[in-house]
């Protein structure tokens, strides 16, 4: 059967995603918006009965992937061998129905009544459906479930059935599958072993699996129990290889309920020893039947609450803003937790396969700052430690391209560090991401005051990447310059280019802030820096001299007479467009026009010149943002997801009020009203951080500069209030915005510096 790619239509609800009314066709997208997990683990919403229709069945695993090997049609010297699958991992999600032999699907029967709801702020998903089966009975199912915030290795399912008359025999079968396969998969392999299936005692299940090649252990457990209006009945068990169910066999009255409650744990090799997994699933799995359904649920919620209390944001006047920033916050927390260095965010979390659900350059760039300002300090701490670990990888990388001496290229995309992506244009020239990382050391630090992380952990992986930025550049007689030839910058519908304006700039940073952080540590930390000196052969005085010398000659293209600086080399040379001279039906090009058409046209995919106005915005005046972001806006088509929240925050701090919330709506609801059409394969993870960035560093004007937090109002015109609460050095801030003007508290610890409106001010402390 062929995807659907019908959009999924919600209601506007502050809280809760809300979908009525039964529509097949949109049901892939559906089972994307109403994912759920909590950063361990997650699953797409999809139903837990039998459903034939056109679905995409997905319960992912985070940290457990598969190398599927690599299928281009020329291979290239150099090509990764391989791309990084996230797993569609063991099925725990069914319970099956059937009345009289006849299957309870609503592909196959009458459906009267169709409700499903995400409720945000608890983390549960529910569902009803009134459906009339074949044999004229009328069943009304009632489903809720959610992934354990509290406990991230449980997590529980609740399912009740009522018909409207006494007599037909009901067949009910509650199992865990390991019979699954990825849909996204290049030669169709079979990414996992199947280690068996046993069933203990009546009720307990288990499946193992092991993952090929990768060879990581799984065990998902399952300990279930089923009631008649509130009397117990004993299951038999059927066990197969890879499957094991329990199942009931009752009569109900008219009207009464048979309800199904089933809990889930979960373990694997990333965690817990392989000899150990069985044992460790079941016994989460029965301690959380045993602290009971309702206890599970509220320590579930209450974790939840604790994380809106600390990373809510409110918008007065909105309802459909204020609903979309609270999916993008939620889906942000339900994909990565922050207590695993070894994680990281796919840019489809749990949600669907597309992208191989490894990380990207999304992370520093977009992530970060979201996770700084609402999460402990650690949290971001350790997806900065992910590329610590990753830098022996990240020569290796390099070295596969030539380079040496301990240059670092990070990959485009990876799991483990290793590069992975084989789109030459992308892999081996957009090389921008190796700033990216070095910026969000950085950020970090400015962020926190935390530098002695540069003294432990940050240097070496600057000190890889300067090296790499000052090997790819070469001198120019012509120029009299130092040149970087062959870049794919951000805007991916430019490729192969001389002088990428971004990657230029990103560079001759990088290789200044290396240096500078290299002289600081001679003075602070002269141990740290003796330590990598014996381990790297660093030079200090001839390194940093040599990228200090690279940095100030590097060739930034610029449009003379202007303060417009050229996204590369020869952009002048492309015919002068519009966007606004594309027709609709030519939206979006990338659908529509041939590749070699959108590489020779001046239309720009994403934020490439801006995204440098965006990160290095102290290092230009007001006149050269308005011109530069006049001049790039109009030409950009925004058909990559991580476009829109950058211009956002640069058309709010130009006072593009009109510009900054059209965009700000097409990033916040961009997975909400399907913008792309492509809700069906997953959401947007990654450029759900960039949503927070509109609001807070767009509207909220937020930002940190001489070690104080800056605050700036300026709201759309409909929003009558704003606010969102920021964690900054050991304090949290309760940020308070309105057009008559704004005020910071600090709802915990010492007094803080902040500048609000332009005005220094001195908060107490709590």
């Amino acid at each position: 059967m062929a995807e659907s790619k019908a959009s999924p239509r919600v209601e506007i609800h502050p809280w809760h995603i809300i979908e009525r009314g039964w529509r097949p066709e949109s049901v892939r997208g559906a089972e994307s918006l109403f994912a759920i997990g909590n950063g361990r683990f997650g699953q797409r919403a999809n139903f837990e009965e039998t459903y034939t229709g056109d679905h995409l069945r997905g319960s992912y695993l985070a940290g457990v992937y598969y190398p599927d090997k690599t299928r281009v049609g020329w291979w290239k010297n150099g090509y990764p061998e391989y791309f990084a699958k996230v797993l569609n991992a063991t099925n725990w999600l069914d319970v099956r129905w059937s009345v009289d032999g006849e299957e309870v699907d609503l592909a196959q029967v009458e459906v009267l009544e169709f409700e499903r709801i995400l409720d945000m702020k608890t983390g549960v998903l529910r569902r009803r459906a009134v459906v009339k089966l074949r044999s004229g009975v009328t069943a009304v199912l009632e489903a809720e479930r959610w992934c354990s915030m509290a406990n991230p290795d449980t997590a529980a399912i609740r399912v009740r059935l009522r018909l409207d008359r006494e007599g037909p025999t009901v067949r009910v079968a509650a199992g865990v599958d390991g019979n699954v396969r990825n849909e996204d998969s290049n030669w169709d392999d079979a990414f996992w072993r199947q280690d068996g299936a046993e069933t203990p005692r009546l009720g307990q299940g288990v499946v193992a699996n092991t993952t090929h090649k990768t060879h990581f252990g799984t065990a998902t457990a399952m300990d279930v129990e089923l009631q008649v209006t509130g009397h117990s009945v004993v299951p038999s068990m059927e066990l197969a290889p890879a499957r094991v169910d329990a199942v009931w066999e009752v009569r109900p009255g008219a009207g009464e309920t048979v309800e199904v409650v089933k809990f889930i744990g979960i373990a694997t090799t990333l965690h817990h020893p392989e000899s150990a997994l069985r044992a460790v699933a079941l016994y989460t799995a029965e301690g959380a039947r045993s602290a009971g359904y309702e206890a599970g649920l509220a320590a579930h919620v209450a974790a939840w609450e604790a994380i809106w209390d600390r990373s809510d944001i409110t918008i007065e006047g909105d309802e459909a803003a204020q609903q979309a920033i609270r999916f993008n916050i939620f889906h942000l927390n339900a994909t990565y937790r922050g207590d695993d260095a070894r994680l990281n965010i796919g840019p489809k979390g749990f949600t669907g396969e597309k992208y191989g659900g490894a990380s990207y350059w999304d992370t520093e760039a977009y992530c970060l700052p979201f996770f700084l300002a609402s999460h402990p300090e650690q949290v971001a701490r350790n997806l900065l430690l992910y590329r610590y670990h990753h830098l022996g990888r990240a020569i290796e990388n390099a070295e596969k391209l030539g380079f040496s001496c301990g240059a670092a290229l990070y990959p485009m995309v990876t799991m483990n560090g290793e590069e992975c992506h084989n789109e030459w244009e992308i892999t081996f020239e957009e090389i921008h991401r190796n700033g990216a990382i070095a910026y969000a050391i950085y950020n970090y630090v400015r962020y926190t005051g935390d530098s002695g992380y540069l003294a432990t952990h940050g240097f070496p992986v600057l000190l890889g990447i300067a090296r790499f930025w000052a090997q790819r550049v070469n001198w120019s007689e012509a120029r009299s310059a130092w040149v970087m030839l062959g870049v794919t910058g951000p805007n991916e519908y430019e490729n192969n280019v001389n002088n990428n304006w971004y990657t230029n700039y990103l560079a001759a940073w990088c290789l200044k802030y290396t240096a500078d952080v290299a002289d600081w540590l001679a003075g602070a930390h002269p141990e740290a820096l003796e330590q990598h000196t014996a381990a790297t052969q660093f030079n200090r005085e001839g390194e940093c001299r040599d990228w200090r010398r690279k940095a100030e000659g590097m060739a930034l293209p610029a449009l003379e007479g202007t303060r417009v600086v050229l996204q590369q080399d020869g952009f002048m040379d492309k015919e002068q467009r519009s966007a606004a001279d594309l027709r609709p039906e030519e939206r979006p090009i990338n659908q529509h026009w041939s590749w070699d058409r959108i590489l020779r046209s001046i239309f720009i995919k994403q934020a490439d010149v801006l995204q440098g106005f965006y990160f290095f915005q102290d290092d230009f005046d007001t006149d050269t943002h308005r011109e530069n972001f006049d001049f790039y806006e109009p030409k950009t088509v925004h058909e990559s997801s991580l476009s829109p929240c950058v211009h956002v925050v640069l058309a709010a701090r130009l006072g593009r009020m009109d510009t900054a919330y059209d965009l700000y709506l097409r990033t916040a609801r961009l997975d909400l009203d399907d913008y792309n059409r492509e809700v069906y394969q997953g959401l947007h993870i990654t450029s759900m951080a960039g949503t927070w960035m509109a609001v807070v560093e767009g509207f909220g004007g937020f930002r940190v500069r001489e070690d104080r937090p800056e605050f700036e109002a300026r709201l759309p015109e409909g929003w009558k209030r704003l606010t969102f609460r920021v964690l900054f050095r050991g304090r949290e801030l309760q940020v308070d915005l309105s057009h008559s003007g704004a005020q910071v508290q600090v709802l915990e610890g010492e007094p803080l510096e902040v500048r609000i409106n332009g005005e220094v001010r001195l908060i107490p402390g709590r």
